[in-house]
């Protein structure tokens, strides 16, 4: 069964998924908002996994896996799982934020992940993402949304820096990338400004996971309006087509003979190995534990393993045009060219010849081209959570992406049609033929 996207439906939906979705926190709410569109029942951890054939999602922190046991299949029956992460780099607030210096109110950041910190730089920035609030019963996680320029990080001018345009611009992260947000020789209370935007007591205000982002919104560009840039595609274009895809799969009828399941990790940009990271044991508990719902054993657990294919997307890398030499120059890679698999001899994607063709025939059965990437030999790559996944599972594992320019910048660009294929060739591997 194929899975049309409109591109123009998809574009807009992206965008308006990336800019309500400035945390990881924000991402899984969205995406779970979406499946709930689609009669996904949300399920908490602490309860018992539900035995009844149905659609369901459970939510970690930034995290999120949803799955659905609609067909009437047995308890070993294998696994068709998309992974993707909810995390981008950015500056997060420090716990000690307030900071006072040369009559600026600042706040203290620490860099999360391996963003390019130039492209923080005299940009507009809100806040956002998760504060740990005193309650009755104890600690209520409350997500934090300032859509507000309220942040800057101002660059030097070449006035005061006479060699930035011949030597390059040179960052110390802990000089350099403090954000301003106010004037005065009085420290401005971070914590007293996060309490009375969540309309709580300032002593209730017990932690938090917050952290900047670009305010600019998403939008269409190029003589075509053929690209779409936007903050943080790296990695919720693939998040977004994940949850668009399982929605769209199990709408077409429960696929046969497997049971699909999206899974949004956090932290990755970061190394993922958290309790809510692609390398936890968040993926393969949900996948036992929907085993152990329909009275399988650990047995058919193993079982269901062994027969189980992951498809782990994150961005690939477009060549880039005024950086081509940097590139295998065999596997250049077209924007609006279509999914890329991911493909690297020291094991960093996880992609072997078996899963390989089992996303050649997802894609084919979408009817969308396939391009492959490979980094050039004198170059080390980057990593995703695939392999992770493939160690905890024992799983056949294929890692892909949708083609980037500019990866971790705050302002990255992908292919508008490349979004349509790609949510139309995860379907077709949630629900092959």
């Amino acid at each position: 069964m194929t899975h049309a996207f409109d591109e123009d439906d998809i574009a807009t939906r992206l965008a308006a998924y990336l800019d309500g979705s400035p945390s990881p926190f924000h991402a899984v709410e969205s995406a779970a908002a979406l499946l709930a569109d689609h009669g996904f029942v949300r399920v908490a951890e602490t309860e018992a996994t539900p035995s009844a054939p149905g659609r369901y999602l459970t939510v970690r922190g930034g995290s999120l896996i949803a799955w659905s046991t609609e067909s009437d299949l047995g308890p070993a029956t294998p696994f068709r799982v998309v992974g993707a992460h909810t995390d981008s780099p950015n500056l997060r607030i420090k716990p000690r934020p307030d900071v006072l210096r040369a009559g600026w109110q600042q706040l203290a950041v620490e860099v999360y992940g391996g963003p390019l910190l130039n492209s923080w730089l005299d940009r507009d920035l809100g806040l956002s993402g998760r504060v740990a609030v005193r309650a009755a019963s104890g600690v209520e996680p409350v997500l934090l949304l300032v859509d507000e320029p309220i942040l800057r990080v101002s660059q030097l001018a070449p006035h005061l820096d006479r060699t930035v345009n011949t030597d390059g611009l040179k960052l110390n992260p802990q000089q350099h990338l403090v954000p301003h947000w106010g004037l005065g020789d009085e420290s401005a209370d971070f914590v007293g400004f996060v309490a009375e935007r969540l309309a709580v007591e300032r002593e209730d205000i017990l932690g938090w996971d917050l952290m900047t982002h670009d305010l600019t919104p998403a939008r269409r560009i190029g003589r075509d309006r053929d690209l779409l840039a936007s903050a943080r595609l790296d990695n919720l274009a693939t998040s977004f087509a994940a949850t668009l895809a399982l929605a769209s799969a199990v709408d077409a009828g429960p696929p046969s003979g497997l049971v699909p399941v999206i899974a949004l990790f956090d932290h990755e940009e970061v190394g993922s190995t958290t309790e809510r990271g692609a390398h936890s044991t968040f993926l393969p508990a949900t996948l036992e534990r929907i085993v152990l719902s329909r009275s399988g054993s650990r047995e058919d657990f193993l079982r269901a393993l062994a027969g189980t294919v992951i498809a782990s997307g994150d961005m690939a890398h477009a060549t880039s045009p005024n950086y081509a030499d940097r590139h295998e120059p065999g596997h250049h890679v077209r924007m609006n060219g279509g999914p890329v698999l991911k493909v690297n001899a020291q094991a960093r994607y996880a992609t072997d010849g078996l899963g390989a063709a089992a996303f050649r025939l997802a894609c084919e059965q979408a009817g969308v081209p396939v391009q492959t990437f490979v980094t050039r030999t004198d170059l080390p790559c980057g990593s995703t959570v695939g392999p992770m996944t493939a160690a905890l599972t024992g799983a056949t594992t294929v890692d892909f992406g949708a083609p980037t320019l500019s990866m971790h910048s705050t302002r990255e660009a992908c292919g508008v049609a490349d979004q349509a294929m790609y949510a139309g060739a995860l379907a077709a591997f949630l629900s092959p033929a």
